[in-house]
């Protein structure tokens, strides 16, 4: 059985990836905050493991990486997606305190996150492993009021990249799914504020599915970087 641990589990685009593949036969396992949460996912879906833990937490996420190996045998997917959006505000009024907890999820939590993966990755016998980090369409072109939100996204790419350079001699493919407008809890919220001209939007299971389909490639291909949207997003286009 393949084997997958999702970061961010508990909602939105995490609790869709870790439900698909689980309906697809994978082992896996539910990293996010919320224990409850992650427990009554886990007793629904056959062979997942509840790893309650905050990702900006280092020594917490590899304690939970060790749990969830030492019940699989080893891991063959990780899907980094922790993030938070933060405060929507201008520069001088994003204070340091929310400053400091976007970096602290968005950055620190996938680096510790990935760091548990390439070491187990590294490590395990047959050798190898497939990182896929949740970027955004803000890696590209942000939102305004978001400068903690895009500025850590954009370090996701650099991450990604480095990630793929440094796997190559352990057979550790790294990629990333930029994902635009996907219908969750985060998204309904931003429209919220605008509900005269709500966002164009897509079903957060066509995120799943494009991330299992990056996930089941063979270790020989890798999507490096795939971008997933809303098809009238104002993404492409010009003012």
């Amino acid at each position: 059985m393949n084997s997958v641990i999702v970061t961010g589990a508990s909602a939105g685009i995490g609790r869709a990836v870790a439900e698909r593949f689980s309906q697809m036969g994978w082992r896996v396992g539910l990293i996010a905050r919320r224990a409850e949460v992650l427990e009554e996912m886990a007793g629904r879906m056959d062979g997942a493991v509840a790893l309650p833990c905050d990702v900006s937490d280092a020594q917490a996420v590899q304690s939970a990486f060790d749990t969830f190996c030492a019940e699989a045998g080893r891991l063959d997917v990780l899907f980094n997606n922790a993030g938070v959006f933060g405060t929507a505000a201008p520069i001088d009024e994003l204070s340091l305190e929310s400053w400091r907890q976007i970096v602290d999820v968005n950055l620190n939590g996938m680096f510790h996150a990935a760091r548990a993966a390439f070491g187990q990755m590294r490590r395990q016998s047959p050798q190898g492993g497939r990182i896929i980090n949740n970027g955004s369409v803000s890696a590209h072109a942000p939102r305004v009021h978001s400068v903690g939100y895009t500025t850590t996204k954009h370090a996701i790419t650099g991450l990604t990249k480095s990630l793929s350079l440094d796997g190559r001699a352990f057979d550790i493919a790294c990629g990333q799914i930029d994902i635009g407008n996907a219908r969750t809890e985060l998204l309904e919220a931003l429209a919220a504020r605008t509900p005269d001209n709500p966002p164009p939007m897509m079903d957060v299971n066509h995120v799943a599915e494009a991330v299992l389909n990056m996930a089941a490639l063979p270790p020989e291909a890798n999507v490096q970087f795939m971008t997933i949207m809303a098809t009238k997003m104002p993404y492409i286009g010009r003012g």
